[in-house]
C-alpha cells in the first residue's frame, strides 16, 4: 500500500529535520494523491527540482514506492519557480516541498531514478 502524499511529505521532513537540515512545505496538494515536487537547495546556492518519475522506472518489486527524477538545477531560483508553477498550472493538486538537506543526502532519504 502506498503512503498517502501528506504522510510522506510528514516523514519526509521528519527524516530531513533529524539529519540537521531544514525543510518546509511551500505548496499543499491533494492530501491523499498529489504529487509530491522537492526543491533541493545547497550550500552552493544551486536548487534542484525534482518531481515523480515516469511510470516506466518503477520496479515491479516495489511498485508502491515514491520513486523521483530531478527536472532541472540552477543557480536562479526565479528559473525553478517558474517551472514550478508551470507544474501547477498542469495540476492544481502538487505539493511542493524545500528542503535544505543535513548529515544525510536527499539521495538517502527518497528513490532517485537515473
Amino acid at each position: 500500500m502506498r503512503l498517502t502524499s501528506d504522510m510522506f511529505v510528514s516523514a519526509l521532513l521528519r527524516r530531513v529535520s533529524a539529519s540537521g537540515g531544514f525543510g518546509a512545505i511551500i505548496r499543499r496538494g491533494h492530501r491523499e494523491a498529489g504529487a509530491v515536487f522537492i526543491l533541493e537547495r545547497s550550500r552552493n546556492g544551486e536548487t534542484a527540482l525534482y518531481g515523480p518519475a515516469p511510470q516506466i522506472v518503477y520496479a515491479e518489486a516495489k511498485p508502491d514506492e515514491r520513486c523521483f527524477s530531478r527536472i532541472t538545477v540552477s543557480q536562479n531560483a526565479e528559473e525553478i519557480e517558474k517551472k514550478l508553477e508551470s507544474e501547477v498550472r498542469f495540476d492544481t493538486d502538487i505539493w511542493a516541498v524545500e528542503i535544505e538537506p543535513g548529515a544525510v543526502g536527499l539521495g538517502e532519504m527518497i528513490t532517485i531514478a537515473q
